[in-house]
C-alpha cells in the first residue's frame, strides 16, 4: 500500500513539507510507504470550463497535471498539503486540483480516486487554516472519497520550517492522522480480501434549479 502526499507549497522544504515529513516517517513506522509529489513554482494555469476532457479524455491543457491523474491511480490514499494565503489554500494548489479533479471525472478517470482515503493539512503562521481545509476537503466529498481525521484540525503552525518543529501539538496530530489513514487501508485490504466490494456506483443524473 501507497500513500501520495501532495506538497502545494511552492517552498520544497517549508513548513508544509516539514508536516508531511511526519506523516510520511509514521506511515512508514505502519508499513505504508508513501511519497511526496512537489508542485513546484511552475505555473499551473486555471480551469477554463471548456469541458473539452470530456471529449480528449484529458484535460486540453498539457501540462503535469494531466499527469498528475495518471500518476495518481497507483497509489492507495492521498494526503494535500497547502500553505495558508490570504486565509484559504494558496493559488497554485487551487488551480491544480481544480483541474485535476474535474477532468478526472470528466473523462471517466474518476477511478484514481474514487473510494481512496484522503485528508488535507494546513501549515501557517497564524490563522485561515480552517478556512483552507473546509476548501480542500470538498474535493473529497465530492469524488466518493473517505476523508481521514484526526485529534484536532489537521493544521501546523510557523511562520518558517525550524518554527514548526515546535509546534508539537500540530505535529502529533500529523502522526494520529497518518496512524488514522494506515488503520483505513489495513481494514479496506482486509475487506476485500473478504470479499467486500466498493459501493456500487451509478450514472450521475444531474439537475439544476431550473426544472
Amino acid at each position: 500500500m501507497k500513500v501520495l502526499l501532495f506538497n502545494g507549497s511552492p517552498h520544497k522544504d517549508g513548513c508544509t513539507f516539514v508536516a508531511l515529513e511526519e506523516i510520511a516517517k509514521t506511515l512508514k513506522e505502519e508499513g505504508i510507504d508513501s511519497e511526496i509529489y512537489q508542485i513546484g513554482t511552475e505555473s499551473v494555469s486555471a480551469c477554463k470550463a471548456c469541458y473539452a476532457c470530456g471529449k480528449l479524455g484529458k484535460c486540453v491543457i498539457n501540462d503535469k497535471v494531466n499527469d498528475f491523474v495518471e500518476y495518481a491511480k497507483d497509489f492507495d490514499g492521498f494526503v494535500f498539503g497547502s500553505p495558508v494565503h490570504y486565509a484559504s489554500a494558496c493559488g497554485g494548489i487551487t488551480a491544480f486540483l481544480d483541474r485535476a479533479f474535474f477532468s478526472a471525472f470528466k473523462s471517466g478517470h474518476g477511478e484514481n480516486f474514487m473510494h481512496k482515503p484522503a485528508f488535507a493539512i494546513a501549515s501557517a503562521r497564524r490563522a485561515g487554516t480552517t478556512a483552507t481545509l473546509d476548501q480542500l476537503n470538498k474535493y473529497f466529498t465530492i469524488s466518493q472519497m473517505p476523508v481521514i481525521s484526526g485529534r484536532y484540525w489537521n493544521m501546523v503552525h510557523g511562520a518558517k520550517p525550524e518554527e514548526v518543529h515546535q509546534d508539537l501539538e500540530g505535529l502529533q496530530n500529523m502522526r494520529i492522522l497518518a496512524r488514522n489513514m494506515a488503520w483505513f487501508l489495513k481494514c479496506k485490504e482486509a475487506g476485500e480480501k473478504a470479499g467486500i466490494s466498493l459501493p456500487k456506483t451509478e450514472v450521475v443524473t444531474p439537475t439544476n434549479f431550473i426544472r
